[in-house]
């Protein structure tokens, strides 16, 4: 009864925050001893850096600037592609918390209704931060080189948290509308793959076929991958700062009011 009065007596934000630091620290226990998740947030992205490097470099170097080589070009591309399909883990986190019936059990208690959300896509963050961290360094290994100053790295550092949590929020929503799991997978696939693959992540958009072309150099993830490109390669970043953030900020908008609403729709079920 003492406890329960506690909790009442707090402010409903301090309340509210204290609920999603709970979460988030439950989030982060899962990652940390899921084996099979560890793995692949250090050898995913290994793999694709260097096998992308390898097998497209030298037809792909003809058609960048000189002095521009693929490896540096890539590092981008790879990194935002990673981010988007890290991303997705959230929505097979919230997935599985509302088919194995956890979240019955949350309902239960005085928590706030957006903290299990808030936990699983800040999880993420610290997540898609590690293997942005692994790739940066086995770049590094294999050759790559950064123009980059450390103010550049910082608003890099920014971009690509508020990228992340902008593709999280919408993971959430995939995660809340699948009925199982494979559900989650073949949906994310869907959305992420076109997005990523049909843009200037790997190869430059002048010489895609003219339809093809605007989707991609209209799309939010080749701004994002320009406006990081531009920073680590020393360049201008042009129209491409504020384009990748208005992106961000209006998925954000739209997605953050949306998962938690299709989440205290299916939750209270």
């Amino acid at each position: 009864m003492a406890v329960e009065l506690v909790f009442q007596k707090r402010p409903k934000p301090i309340q509210a925050m204290l609920d999603a630091f709970i979460m988030i620290k439950r989030s982060s226990r899962h990652i940390l001893r899921n084996t099979d998740q560890l793995l692949g947030t250090f050898f995913q992205p290994i793999m694709f850096l260097v096998l992308f490097a390898a097998v497209f470099g030298g037809a792909i170097s003809k058609a960048l600037p000189e002095g521009v080589s693929y490896l540096n070009f890539l590092m981008a591309g790879i990194i935002v592609q990673t981010v988007a399909f890290g991303s997705t883990t959230t929505a097979i986190a919230v997935c599985n918390d509302l088919q194995k019936g956890i979240i019955d059990r949350f309902r239960s208690l005085p928590m706030n209704n957006l903290a299990v959300l808030s936990g699983h896509v800040i999880s993420d963050v610290f997540r898609n931060g590690i293997s942005t961290i692994v790739m940066l360094l086995t770049g590094l290994l294999i050759g790559f080189r950064s123009h980059a100053s450390v103010t550049d790295w910082l608003i890099i550092a920014g971009i690509l948290l508020l990228f992340t949590l902008a593709f999280s929020w919408l993971a959430a929503i995939m995660g809340v509308l699948a009925k199982s799991v494979e559900g989650v997978q073949w949906m994310s696939f869907v959305i992420v793959f076109p997005l990523t693959f049909a843009s200037s992540a790997f190869v430059p958009t002048e010489d895609m076929n003219s339809v093809l072309r605007a989707f991609a150099e209209n799309q939010p993830i080749t701004q994002i991958v320009e406006a990081v490109r531009a920073l680590i390669l020393g360049n201008p970043i042009g129209d491409y700062g504020w384009l990748a953030a208005a992106w961000c900020i209006g998925i954000l908008i739209v997605a953050v009011p949306l998962a938690s609403w299709l989440f205290r729709r299916q939750s209270s079920r």
